[in-house]
């Protein structure tokens, strides 16, 4: 089936009180684990790119491979740019095929950030692509996104509604407490869930959440244990994540939890079986392990059985 916006699927979520994960790829052994689950399911899925991983993979080559994977399934998958910040990268994903695209001006002020963002959504939606744009910051470190601590500030509830209606996003990513990554928290997570409640009060858009992996202790032990170093990392717990859910929010952004799974795995494989060189032996259960890990989400978000189609 053909590529659909955000905005279809998350308005369907919006509406239906649960949310759509957004799983960043890579490469191809990603896409597959990605829509075997969401195909199984028959959840919604939204397929996320990077800069970084268009610059890894290429734009043409991601673009193709996600539609040829769309075409392939009866659940709804849509192409998204995830924390798009150069105009030329995001215009040529506009151009190309994507069907949503996030402008992260999170680092502008909040009148720089409008009128930057307003001016990607006014391009997009004559494509008919929908628009994430982005209202604080979040910490933390993940592929080219790096913020400190002390420049990490959360979104303000009194100003989200105006950011979205003078911008005209279909969908708003907010900072309630989440981190990019996987060193999320030095402590315990402390989610503002009073934060969260009010900016959904106040805007009627779709509510996204970054920064959102669970960051698995099993997983981690399992990559350290075949040679990885992957020290006190930690991420959200899952009861925090339906809780958001529960209040509103209708995508939740999923990165670390995929990588971490991917090198697990391969790593398993080169300690267990030295000898082999044939990539397939390896990726293979990578791919299997993103795989089982986008099939808990989807369960733990809701979102199993309402693929629309």
């Amino acid at each position: 089936m053909p590529l659909v916006t955000n905005k279809e699927i998350l308005d369907a979520a919006n509406s239906g009180y649960y949310a759509v994960g957004a799983f960043n790829i890579n490469d191809m052994e990603f896409l597959q684990g990605i829509v075997r689950a969401a195909d199984e399911l028959k959840s919604p899925a939204i397929i996320q790119v990077s800069e970084g991983a268009i610059k890894f993979a290429g734009i043409d080559y991601l673009i193709n491979m996600v539609k040829l994977a769309a075409s392939k399934t009866s659940a709804q998958i849509s192409l998204h740019l995830d924390h798009g910040e150069h105009f030329d990268i995001i215009i040529d994903c506009i151009k190309k095929g994507f069907t949503s695209v996030m402008f992260d001006g999170s680092h502008f002020s909040f009148e720089e950030n409008i009128s930057n963002t307003k001016k990607i959504a006014d391009i997009a939606h004559l494509f008919g692509v929908s628009v994430e744009g982005e209202l604080g910051r979040l910490q933390g470190v993940e592929d080219n996104i790096n913020v400190s601590e002390k420049d990490a500030i959360f979104t303000d509830p009194n100003v989200a509604a105006e950011f979205v209606e003078r911008t005209g996003v279909d969908a708003l990513a907010v900072a309630i407490g989440t981190s990019h990554g996987a060193y999320k928290f030095k402590g315990s997570a402390n989610l503002d869930f009073d934060r969260l409640k009010k900016i959904k009060q106040l805007v009627k858009a779709p509510i996204v959440l970054h920064g959102a992996s669970g960051v698995s202790g099993e997983v981690v032990e399992k990559a350290n244990k075949f040679g990885a170093q992957i020290k006190g990392a930690s991420g959200i717990p899952n009861d925090n994540i339906k809780r958001a859910v529960t209040m509103g929010v209708n995508k939740i952004n999923i990165d670390t939890d995929l990588r971490l799974a991917y090198t697990s795995a391969i790593r398993e494989c080169f300690s267990s079986k030295p000898e082999n060189f044939d990539p397939r032996k390896y990726l293979g259960p990578a791919r299997d392990a993103v795989y089982s890990v986008v099939k808990t989400k989807i369960e733990l978000f809701g979102s199993a059985g309402k693929s629309g189609r």
